[in-house]
């Protein structure tokens, strides 16, 4: 008789969600405290679109090209899956395929759920470093916005542009 398969408890999926949701919640006590001292919530004050400008120009600039190009490389990669399996393109799929979109994200949020989760981390990283103040909710609207634009675009453009080429080619007739 085969033992059954045990679960670990720390594995590599669940190391990175359990840093990023400690470092969030770490944060928490100085938001409130913002809060209590400005009485504005950080997302929607006069001082987070000066700071969104700054963040281009503080430590860490560096991901607004690596994060979008390796989504872009991802996106590209599942969309030639999609392809191959005669699948719509994701944009496509997602918005007027209602019977399509739970596996369409299911498989958008394992291509990504790491990288975005990443993304989360850099920009906590980057706010401490850059403001030496971290806001959680614009690292969760930050990180999944760098990331999830580009993937969607990505796969969707691949998709379609490598059914064009198919299509294109003169089919071959075997004797």
């Amino acid at each position: 008789m085969k033992p059954l398969p045990t679960r670990r408890l720390l594995s590599r999926d669940s190391i990175l969600p359990a840093i990023v949701i400690v470092a969030l919640l770490a944060t928490l006590p100085f938001v409130v405290w913002e809060f209590i001292q400005t009485g504005e919530v950080y997302i929607f004050s006069h001082r987070f679109w000066p700071d969104l400008v700054a963040r281009f120009h503080g430590p860490g600039r560096m991901r607004f090209i690596m994060q979008p190009t390796v989504a872009i490389f991802l996106g590209a990669r599942d969309g030639m899956k999609d392809r191959r399996a005669d699948r719509p393109p994701f944009l496509w799929g997602l918005v007027f395929r209602s019977a399509d979109r739970p596996r369409l994200l299911r498989s958008a949020v394992a291509s990504v759920r790491n990288l975005v989760l990443v993304a989360i981390c850099l920009d906590v990283i980057a706010q401490f470093l850059i403001f030496r103040m971290v806001h959680p909710g614009a690292a969760l609207l930050f990180g999944p916005v760098l990331i999830g634009f580009p993937y969607a675009t990505a796969r969707a453009l691949t998709n379609r542009i490598s059914g064009l080429r198919w299509r294109s080619q003169p089919a071959v007739e075997v004797p």
